[in-house]
């Protein structure tokens, strides 16, 4: 074969390997474009017209939430079920280790940052109040962290899949003078939406109880296995819709914004300051303690996962970007018993990006509202900042209610959620596609450091003459 033809068969085969993921990339600029051209040339847009051009990548979001429940019992049930307990302990042990260092220098740096800069000093911000920020500030530091253990340990698993717990406060109006909310009366309800960490807790479990009766749980563990290759096959149907659905997502939010000149002009510090803190820590921090895990950089691997990216940044959704994250590390050669655990538990406690915004905010509305802030404050805001993250449970916008725990260690008002506001939704798409960045080089270096463990484990478990089969495959993966 002549060098040209050669040069035009790879070409080929490098277009067909990557024409989704460059679709999915095309469609985060596309939908940017044509948001801005749409506000800067149309008057301003209705409620119910906005609805209209989200309403594709709507139908988009939808499917990939319909996959998350059963895609995230079946993964993890599965993959503990197939190990025994001390293989599962090894690599939820690595897991969890990389999660809360990365979570921990991710809060550090952010207050570097801030506490460096400064943008909150002689920042000029209109303030604004909506119905949303009313009722998230009407929260409790100590109802919050016992609602994330309550909601860890469910008392119904099929409530689990729709709703979360949630204690809400609200004032006796007949009484006078007016109570610290502290005295307000309280009730039990129930949040829309799933309660991703019972269900993660009782998968762990399960999974942890079929693996320990063996041969009798083999029938339990064909079947989450099953169901999740379903849920993948599924998935690679969904994922040819994602140019799509993000391109609409993206340019609705743009004609959605309110005046993008006067936002950049009252947070511009803010959003720089976050922003740098974002590439900082995806590209600095987590290279590092990849190439120390792995001795390999990361950024190749970043440019595979291009598509999953994308995704995060078009859905706003670290549990929606999850069944396009592991199909694509199964296309990576990454070993499913670590992907479908490391994965669906990364995108349910591991908020890096979040943790980071959080900590940022809280001390620059402290820095606006020209209130000094001590040494211990600042720990303070680590550690409240690091447990925030975690009960932001992958949905779009839920660090806007966990804000309110960090603003309250800083001692202000969890009104003054509404100075930044404006600027959330896009922050908050920048903090995803970090976090589902991290989750994914995370499980890739948990693979690396657990594959002599895997591999001992599938001889043991091997019938003589697959062993010779086993070493080929083992040799493959070597690079």
């Amino acid at each position: 074969m002549t060098r040209p033809k050669q040069n035009e068969s790879k070409f080929k085969a490098f277009m067909q390997e990557n024409v989704l993921t460059m679709a999915t990339v095309i469609g985060v600029f596309a939908g940017g474009l044509v948001g801005f051209i749409i506000k800067n040339s149309t008057g301003e847009w209705t409620k119910r017209e906005i609805m209209y051009i989200s309403f594709p990548g709507e139908i988009f979001l939808r499917m990939l939430k319909c996959l998350i429940v059963p895609l995230l019992v079946s993964s993890i049930t599965s993959a503990i079920g197939g190990l025994d307990l001390s293989m599962s302990s090894k690599i939820a042990t690595r897991a969890i280790t990389y999660y809360f260092v990365t979570t921990i220098s991710a809060v550090v740096l952010g207050i570097c940052l801030v506490t460096t800069l400064r943008p909150g000093q002689g920042a000029k911000i209109v303030e604004t109040q909506t119905e949303s920020i009313d009722k998230a500030s009407k929260v409790l530091t100590p109802d919050t962290l016992m609602d994330l253990v309550r909601n860890m340990f469910t008392d119904n698993i099929i409530q689990s899949t729709m709703f979360q717990y949630r204690t809400e406060i609200f004032e006796n109006t007949s009484i006078s003078p007016a109570q610290p909310m502290e005295a307000w009366q309280f009730k039990s309800s129930q949040r829309e939406g799933s309660n991703v960490l019972g269900l993660v807790m009782f998968s762990v479990i399960l999974g942890t109880t079929i693996g320990r009766m063996r041969e009798k749980g083999q029938l339990l563990q064909d079947f989450f296995t099953t169901l999740s290759e379903a849920m993948m096959t599924i998935t690679s149907w969904v994922i040819w819709i994602s140019p799509l659905g993000v391109a609409f997502l993206i340019a609705a939010k743009i004609i959605e914004m309110d005046s993008i000149a006067a936002t950049i002009q009252s947070l511009g510090w803010y959003f720089i300051t976050v922003m740098i803190g974002l590439f900082l820590h995806g590209f600095g921090t987590i290279a590092v303690i990849f190439f120390l895990g792995t001795r390999r950089l990361p950024y190749r691997y970043i440019a595979k996962l291009s598509q999953v990216l994308a995704t995060a940044f078009g859905t706003g959704s670290s549990s929606a970007t999850m069944p396009l994250t592991i199909k694509c590390l199964d296309n990576m050669g990454i070993d499913p018993r670590v992907t479908r655990f490391v994965i669906p538990v990364g995108a349910t406690i591991n908020m890096d990006g979040t943790a980071l915004y959080e900590a940022v905010a809280a001390l620059f509305i402290a820095q606006y509202r020209e209130m000094s802030y001590s040494f211990g404050t600042i720990v303070a805001v680590s550690i409240t900042a690091t447990a925030a993250s975690i009960g932001a449970a992958g949905i779009p916008q839920a660090g806007l209610v966990t804000m309110v725990m960090v603003l309250d260690t800083v001692g202000l008002e969890p009104k003054d959620v509404s100075l930044i506001i404006a600027v959330d939704w896009l922050l908050d798409r920048f903090r995803t596609t970090i976090n589902v960045m991290c989750d994914a080089l995370g499980t890739i270096l948990v693979n690396h450091l657990s594959k002599n463990d895997l591999a001992s484990v599938d001889r043991l478990n091997a019938e003589p003459h697959e062993l010779l089969e086993l070493g080929a495959n083992g040799h493959e993966m070597k690079e």
